[in-house]
């Protein structure tokens, strides 16, 4: 006789476990640094790679059909979310078998997580709000003060722009604000990272800006050596980078506006045509990003004024954002840099913004792990150009996925009701976007005119969001549809 169903399901689960387990005994070396705190959720975070490494679509439907989980939102403690069902199959483990990472655990882990990098909040249903501060705040206490008492619980500000003198003004405000509401709130400080941006060194070169057209020949150089009066050349602002590139590889500039391949390489130039310009002024602007998703750009990601930075960082900041972060080696560059500097570092925030930080996720992850807190920043705005935008969705899923099964809090990041904040009115799908941000543990607001309106909007959308949901975990509160229906049949 054939096993019924139920007892296939129950060998496939098995399986699952066997090799969750032989994995978690393979990775033991790399667990060697962990945080001790931090060692249940790197063993989950490995048992979900091992179950996201199968395709178990098939044993997720009849999962469900039979009224079992089908191990869908179980990222934070997959293990044992997958012992759970083989007991209810009739498996029967030791107390010392059975996994300790549970729901329960994560739930107090991250709670403990998000306390350590983002402080306290009134409101515990909604994401932390973190606001970006410009140069207009250092003289703009009520401002600040404002922002404070509607909700923000975070201040970001960014070392690429102003100087310390700014800064210092900023934090002073902030701490003033803090001390006469009563109120907390977080000190958040990017590093600038590369600054891999046009610099115009030929035509356009004094007004900033240069005329092209689809099809133009660009060229990309760091200096003016063997170039006709005629030629279009920018520099990518980084020493080295022109070397890196190979032909065919593409080049996105200002947000992936301008889109060009490389056509021809030299020893110290590069030819990019140009094949696309979605926007009305066919213009190359000084200081704009140029990103170069195929190449392999090997630079480092913290950078001499980086470093100029840390002691300011170490002294007042609580995290510290790290720009252009690709591989683990990149993130211990910088741990070893902030326990040089100070006896208590801020925490790190890795900002995945490149097509290297995706693929090397789990790496930097468990790179991360070495400290008791950090957490990791969506930064939609250059991933988006790196993966490309129609990718964007599928790959801010899979990162909240990974993040969650390794107990790491998640900075939601560019671009939320950017148009309301700079218009006052939002778009229809920024407002569904903002209601996904509900799944990330922070959410980042850039600066604009309408700042306010944004964090009480953002505020109305996740309370309500949140009723719904704990992360991607749906859950079900009364819905006034069904109420009103219901209420309208038995009346």
């Amino acid at each position: 006789m054939k096993p019924g169903p139920l007892k296939n399901m129950q060998h496939q689960l098995l399986e699952l476990e066997k090799k969750m387990l032989l994995a978690g005994k393979t990775k033991e070396l790399q667990f060697k640094n962990i945080h001790p705190s931090q060692l249940n959720a790197a063993k989950n975070l490995v048992h979900y790679l091992v179950l996201r490494n199968e395709d178990i679509r098939d044993l997720q439907n009849n999962l469900h059909i039979h009224g079992l989980s089908s191990l869908a939102s179980s990222e934070s403690h997959i293990h044992s979310q997958l012992q759970s069902i083989l007991q209810r199959l009739g498996k029967q483990y030791t107390a010392a078998e059975l996994d300790n990472c549970t729901w329960q655990y994560n739930q107090q882990q991250l709670a403990e997580k998000n306390k350590l990098l983002f402080g306290e909040k009134k409101d515990t249903g909604i994401p932390f709000i973190m606001v970006t501060f410009d140069a207009s705040f250092a003289d703009n206490y009520a401002l600040i003060k404002n922002l404070l008492q509607n909700g923000m619980n975070v201040a970001r500000i960014n070392c690429a722009h102003d100087d310390e003198g700014t800064w210092a003004k900023m934090i002073h405000h902030l701490r003033s604000a803090c001390l006469h509401t009563g109120l907390t709130c977080k000190i958040y400080m990017d590093l600038a990272g590369p600054k891999i941006r046009t610099k115009l060194l030929n035509k356009g070169k004094d007004k900033g800006k240069v005329k092209v057209k689809e099809g133009d020949i660009v060229w990309l150089a760091e200096d003016m050596k063997g170039f006709k009066e005629g030629d279009i050349v920018i520099s990518p602002n980084e020493p080295g980078i022109i070397k890196m590139l190979k032909k065919g590889e593409r080049v996105f500039i200002d947000e992936g506006i301008i889109k060009g391949f490389i056509e021809t390489t030299k020893r110290n130039k590069a030819a990019m045509r140009i094949v696309r310009i979605s926007s009305v002024k066919q213009q190359i602007k000084e200081a704009k990003g140029i990103n170069f998703p195929d190449s392999d750009i090997s630079i480092s990601s913290l950078t001499e004024y980086d470093k100029a930075c840390l002691p300011f960082i170490c002294e007042y900041a609580d995290m510290v954002g790290y720009s252009f972060v690709r591989y683990p080696s990149d993130l211990s560059g910088l741990q070893e840099a902030l326990k040089n500097s100070t006896s208590k570092p801020p925490h790190i925030i890795i900002k995945i913004e490149t097509t290297e930080a995706v693929k090397n996720l789990p790496q930097l992850l468990l790179c991360g792990m070495q400290e008791q807190a950090f957490g990791l920043m969506i930064a939609r705005g250059d991933l988006a150009v790196e993966i490309g935008f129609e990718r964007m969705g599928e790959i801010q899923e899979e990162i909240l996925w990974i993040c969650e099964a390794a107990h790491v809090p998640v900075v939601w990041a560019t671009q939320v009701l950017e148009t309301l904040n700079k218009s006052g009115m939002a778009t229809r799908s920024e407002i569904t976007d903002a209601t996904h941000a509900a799944m990330a543990e922070c959410i980042m607001i850039n600066k604009g005119d309408h700042t306010i309106e944004v964090i009480e909007t953002l505020r109305d959308i996740l309370q309500r969001t949140g009723g719904h949901r704990n992360k991607k975990r749906f859950t079900f509160r009364p819905l006034s549809i069904a109420q009103n229906f219901i209420n309208e049949e038995l009346n």
